[in-house]
């Protein structure tokens, strides 16, 4: 166990952001238990870096967007490392598709991603976080959550609901030591399967105004500042790590 004893549990952190979040996480003295929907050999490489850092790590796959599976992966975390003090909601879908064309099933299923796995798994961390009298809740929100986008309906409404869910935990908690933020990041270089997409962050770098796409790494030092005891004043707020780009 490490120096702290505390736990996070960071959904979608087998690459990018998320990877990053639960290696500055470990790197800070708390467990992690990380999770993916497919890609469980990158969750337990994750792990093994994380065990380097001399913390537990653990891996509980599944897909946030269903709701047996968040409370099971939530289930998982808690029987682990006896509860979860810190929960990242990263795991979020991106799909591109214009508003009448949207089916239904594709609307409900970004909204389960992005929003709902976020209500299911603080519906089942927050008892625990409640009983110690300590607790973090970071979300994630993007552009998305700031701008809309064309063909971006689903990603734009899920986003701005997390925003919602996160100020009202906020207000709800803050009082019994638990707090929670959202973190917005811009532009950020790392691994895409859409081809489209990574070129679309690649041209975003000439609007930042400090002429770069952000690193996974710098999105996971704000993470890492609102899980710690100096972030505990931090409350409520949506940090865009963005590098100046037009809000």
């Amino acid at each position: 166990m490490s120096d702290s004893g505390r736990t996070a549990l960071i959904t979608g952190s087998g690459r990018n952001i998320g990877r990053a979040c639960a290696l500055a996480l470990a790197a800070d003295g708390f467990n992690v238990v990380l999770n993916g929907s497919s890609d469980e050999a990158a969750c337990d490489a994750v792990a093994a870096e994380a065990r380097n850092l001399g913390v537990r790590a653990e891996v509980a796959m599944g897909d946030v967007g269903k709701e047996a599976d968040a409370r099971e992966i939530a289930q998982q975390a808690i029987g682990h490392c006896g509860g979860v003090d810190v929960l990242v909601n990263n795991a979020a879908i991106r799909p591109s598709s214009p508003f009448l064309e949207m089916t239904e099933e594709e609307w409900t299923r970004v909204l389960n991603t992005n929003f709902q796995a976020g209500f299911w798994l603080a519906r089942a961390c927050l008892p625990g976080m409640v009983e110690k009298g300590w607790g973090r809740i970071i979300n994630f929100a993007g552009m998305n959550a700031i701008h809309g986008y064309n063909g971006r309906a689903h990603v734009s409404a899920s986003k701005h609901a997390a925003w919602g869910l996160t100020k009202a935990l906020a207000m709800e908690f803050g009082p019994q030591g638990i707090t929670a933020n959202i973190i917005s990041p811009g532009p950020i270089a790392g691994e895409r399967d859409d081809p489209a997409a990574a070129a679309h962050i690649a041209e975003m770098a000439a609007r930042v105004p400090v002429g770069r796409l952000g690193t996974s790494d710098e999105v996971a030092a704000a993470c890492a500042l609102l899980a710690s005891e100096k972030g505990a004043f931090i409350n409520g707020q949506m940090i865009q790590v963005n590098g100046g780009a037009e809000t």
